[in-house]
């Protein structure tokens, strides 16, 4: 992987603040304020107790985390231990909320469901910061898990394109749970696996079912084969 040149970086963050209109993306992968933002996060520490089981497994350089999604926190708490720089899909309407400042200083690429064009711009974003030697995360539950006992059904829209787009870059499942809090302060499981071992050639079901097994491996939840937002969308119904 060679790093791309700052004149094609800007080309493709200009792209993308066309694909935004009025939304204030930041510069994704390579925000200036991604070390400054880690470093203050770092204080969670006092109140977080970060349990990191694997960490030897994920080498320096470029790699893909696939993980379970619990939490907002989920991306944050996988590096106020480890000084790893780490990009996310993040939906591009949080860009528009309160606190879109956060995903804006930790460089994170907004994702625009249903939106071809948009998607494919955030798939370039994602492979410019592999190609930067950094790491890229995805969240293939699509929304955060509505059981945290559970693993949803794995959408593979984005999922399947970074890995094959990528060949080079290895592919890790990272699982991260919240235990009950033990006194005053919170604890945060994450185990990292190894590289997964992906025929990129294999169908989308293949590659899907290797990231799944492998999740499930680590943290021993229970595979529901639904996606997490039609259970919230039942859920929401139920309690109407």
């Amino acid at each position: 992987m060679t790093a791309i040149t700052g004149v094609h970086y800007e080309r493709l963050v200009a792209s993308g603040r066309s694909l935004h209109p009025g939304v204030r993306i930041g510069r994704p992968g390579r925000a200036r304020t991604y070390w400054a933002t880690i470093a203050a996060m770092r204080v969670l520490r006092l109140r977080w107790k970060v349990s990191v089981r694997g960490d030897e497994n994920l080498p320096a350089g470029p790699a893909i985390l696939v993980g379970n999604h619990v939490s907002a926190m989920d991306p944050v708490a996988a590096v106020i231990s480890h000084w790893w720089r780490v990009t996310a899909f993040t939906k591009a309407e949080v860009f528009g909320r309160r606190g879109a400042v956060f995903f804006r200083l930790m460089g994170q690429i907004p994702l625009r469901r249903g939106d071809e064009a948009a998607t494919d711009w955030a798939l370039q974003m994602a492979a410019a910061t592999l190609a930067d030697g950094h790491k890229v995360g995805v969240y293939p539950e699509g929304t955060r898990s509505p059981d945290p006992h559970r693993l949803h059904r794995l959408h593979g829209r984005v999922l399947i394109p970074v890995i094959r787009d990528n060949p080079t870059a290895p592919v890790h499942a990272i699982h991260t749970a919240y235990p009950a809090a033990s006194g005053w302060r919170r604890h945060i499981d994450i185990r990292l696996s190894a590289p997964l071992a992906i025929d990129r050639a294999g169908s989308d079901d293949d590659v899907i079912s290797v990231v799944r097994d492998a999740l499930l491996a680590l943290g021993g939840q229970e595979y529901l084969d639904e996606s997490a937002a039609r259970v919230k969308r039942r859920a929401a119904g139920l309690q109407a």
